[in-house]
Formats: structure tokens, C-alpha cells, sequence
């Protein structure tokens, strides 16, 4: 594919938002964001994705693969790595929402590689209170992810993945089943998997130093979950992330990458009904099975074809690395005013040292009193297998 395939594919992707605008004017159009459960499992967990607008699904493979596209694993260059990575949420709001994040991954010979990452949200200390305003305690709500993958290089530039992952969202904060009228309610578990693939080619030959990558990932696929003893069953935010990026090696060890997500719920649309005294009811579609929300999530917007491609967030982002050494990146989110209306910029640093990695990133929302202002990511990644090869690689040359 040459370069000016893939420019013009770029623009035709950014010119459905103008095509768009004349679809379906006759409808009305509604603020209709979609709801799930856990939807910090959509928070972008480390710093240099987080720092790209939240692309991933076809960078280049680190050790935080395993959230973007655990498929990447396969072509990593490092035998093995891990990262940890810490972001302060919400900060405009509260002071002790966080989310944790540790993941890793290993090759088991150079076709396969195995991964694991846990996640962990806390949502703070909440104080509850009576109704005559007496302090009845305190709880801390929290919720985790476990999950494993295993990906296998397919052919020389083709490879796939699979990811098994635990849920666990606990409202109550440790609390057992709290009595809300008739209902229980208790903490939620619920299972779910990932299928993943990774797609990288050099563009004009093996010394070509231009590449294109790209790589889709169907995430949260799995069984609902519940907080009422199974009387109400909310769904996973599961998700079609397909993304592509092209690499150019600038020579003496620098190289800018410029990459571009799209990414889908693969949930209900709410639909709105009205009932016999006239008020409108939200419905989210709550009885639907997995398998056929999955598939229904491509038509059953109530605006049409306009309102499902306004579900579609677009994240761009671009990477320079010096020497690989220092890097420097960038990025924009975007979605729909009638979806959420999340519109930010992106921009962050990385430093590698001899045994680790140091990314910092920093989120510009475009709009004001937005509680997403001053999203600050850290991340650690361990790059104790490149110390050790050139380490090595030093003591046979002396």
C-alpha cells in the first residue's frame, strides 16, 4: 500500500463527520448517550496511550498491550516487560477516585506470548448518611479486572489474541447485601473475553524504513452483570476498537508515528417511549441477550444511520521518539455532542533509562468546567530485558 492509499483512506475517514450532517435532517435529534456497567473498564490505563488521545490499537507493543490489543504481544522485541501506571481521576470533582494499573507480558518462544493485567478503581471514601442526617459510616466502593491473554503470530506480519477476564464492581464497599425496599443489593461479578488481531508490514522491502500497522479488538464480550441477586442484569461496556499507524525511521534511532483509533459500543442505543400519562421512558434495552445487542448495536439507533456513526469516537494521535530515548507525544479525542460530548486534547513525555521507562501525559479538555481538566497519568515500565541484552551485548565486545 503506498503512502498516498493510506492518506487518502485518513480523509475519507474524517469526511463521514461532513457526510453525515445531511443524513436524516428530518429526525429529531436528542442528547442519548449510552449507559453500562463498569465503565471504568473504557478509562485508557497508561500514559503513553493516554497521552496519544487514546489510540492503541495498532501502536507499536509495550507491556500496556494487553488493554489495547493484546495481539501485539506477539511481535513485541523485548522476551518480557511490565508496567505500572497510576491516574488521579476527576480531580475537578473529587480528590480520592483512582485508578491502578499493572501489566505485563512474556514470550514464550518468538511466535507466542502470554500477558496479564489487573486494574483496580477506587471510588473514594463516601460517607452515608440517615435521613435525619445522622453519619451511618463510611465505605469505600472499588471495582477490578483481572485478565490473562495469549497471542501467536499468525505469519511473518499477522498475528492474533484472545484475553479471559474477572469482573468485580463492589458499590458497597465491602458492605454485605444492603436492603433497598424488596431488592438486595451486593457486589457484582461477571465474566468476559477479548479477541484480538495485529497487522504490521514495511512499506518497499525489508530495508524500507516506512511501516504501516493496523489491528482491531473486540473487548468485553461477555455475561452481564448484576447487582440485585440477578433481578436486574446491566451490560459490560463491550467494544469494537479498530485502528491503524504508520511509522516512518527517521535514522540514527528516531522515528514519528501518527495513528488513528475508532472505537464502538457494541451495546444497546437506548430507545425512548412514552407511557399512558405521557411521560417519555428511557429504555436501555436491558432484556436483549449479549449476542444480539452485539449485532444489533450497528441499527438500532432511533436517529438512524447519522445518530450510529455519531457513536463512533475518533482518537488520533502522534509519537516522536529521539534516539529512543526521549519521547514526545500528542493527541485529540472526540465524541459526539449527542453522545457524551467528550472533546479533548492530549500531550505527554516519556524518558528510558537503563532498567526503566518514565511516561507522564496530561489531558486539555476543549471545553470549560469540564471534570475531566488536569487528568494527569504516570506510568513505570521495566525494561530490564533490553538492559540485559545490551549489557550482554557489552561484555562480549570488550
Amino acid at each position: 500500500m503506498r503512502l498516498n492509499t493510506v492518506f487518502i483512506f485518513l480523509s475519507v475517514l474524517f469526511s463521514l463527520n461532513f457526510f453525515t450532517s445531511a443524513l436524516a435532517v428530518s429526525q429529531e435529534v436528542r442528547y442519548n448517550p449510552i449507559y453500562t456497567a463498569v465503565p471504568f473498564l473504557t478509562i485508557t490505563p497508561d500514559s503513553r496511550h493516554g497521552a496519544m488521545g487514546d489510540v492503541g490499537a495498532a501502536t507499536s507493543p509495550d507491556a500496556n498491550s494487553q488493554y489495547m490489543n493484546p495481539s501485539k504481544f506477539a511481535f513485541a522485541r523485548d522476551k518480557w516487560g511490565f508496567a505500572l501506571s497510576f491516574t488521579p481521576w476527576l480531580r475537578q470533582l473529587v480528590s480520592d477516585v483512582n485508578l491502578a494499573y499493572l501489566s505485563g507480558f512474556y514470550q514464550l518462544d518468538p511466535t507466542q506470548a502470554i500477558g496479564t493485567s489487573l486494574r483496580y478503581f477506587s471510588m473514594g471514601a463516601i460517607n452515608l448518611l440517615g435521613v435525619d442526617k445522622t453519619h451511618l459510616g463510611t465505605i469505600s466502593p472499588g471495582e477490578f479486572a483481572l485478565d490473562f491473554s495469549y497471542s501467536r503470530r499468525l505469519s511473518d506480519y499477522f498475528s492474533g489474541g484472545v484475553s479471559l477476564r474477572f469482573i468485580r464492581s463492589d458499590l458497597g464497599g465491602g458492605v454485605g447485601g444492603t436492603q433497598v425496599g424488596a431488592e438486595t443489593y451486593s457486589a457484582g461479578n461477571a465474566f468476559a473475553t477479548d479477541v484480538s488481531f495485529y497487522y504490521h508490514h514495511l512499506l518497499g522491502g525489508e530495508f524500507s524504513k516506512k511501516t504501516l500497522a493496523a489491528g482491531v479488538n473486540f473487548s468485553n464480550i461477555g455475561s452481564k452483570i448484576s447487582y440485585n441477586q440477578g433481578s436486574t442484569k446491566e451490560f459490560l461496556p463491550a467494544n469494537l476498537r479498530l485502528g491503524t499507524t504508520y511509522t516512518v525511521d527517521l535514522g540514527d534511532s528516531s522515528s514519528i508515528a501518527i495513528s488513528l483509533d475508532l472505537n464502538k459500543l457494541l451495546v444497546p442505543t437506548p430507545l425512548y417511549r412514552v407511557d399512558n400519562s405521557g411521560n417519555v421512558i428511557r429504555d436501555n434495552n436491558l432484556s436483549q441477550s449479549v449476542i444480539s445487542s452485539i449485532f444489533g448495536s450497528f441499527s438500532d439507533a432511533p436517529g438512524g444511520l447519522k445518530e450510529e456513526l455519531q457513536e463512533v469516537t475518533v482518537s488520533l494521535g502522534a509519537e516522536y521518539w529521539y534516539k529512543r530515548q526521549f519521547a514526545v507525544r500528542g493527541g485529540y479525542f472526540n465524541e459526539s455532542q449527542y453522545k457524551g460530548n467528550r472533546k479533548y486534547f492530549t500531550a505527554g513525555v516519556g524518558v528510558k533509562l537503563n532498567i526503566a521507562s518514565i511516561d507522564i501525559s496530561y489531558l486539555i479538555p476543549v471545553l470549560h468546567n469540564n471534570p475531566l481538566s488536569n487528568t494527569i497519568r504516570f506510568t513505570l515500565l521495566f525494561n530490564i530485558d533490553s538492559f540485559l541484552k545490551r549489557k550482554k551485548a557489552n561484555t562480549v565486545n570488550m
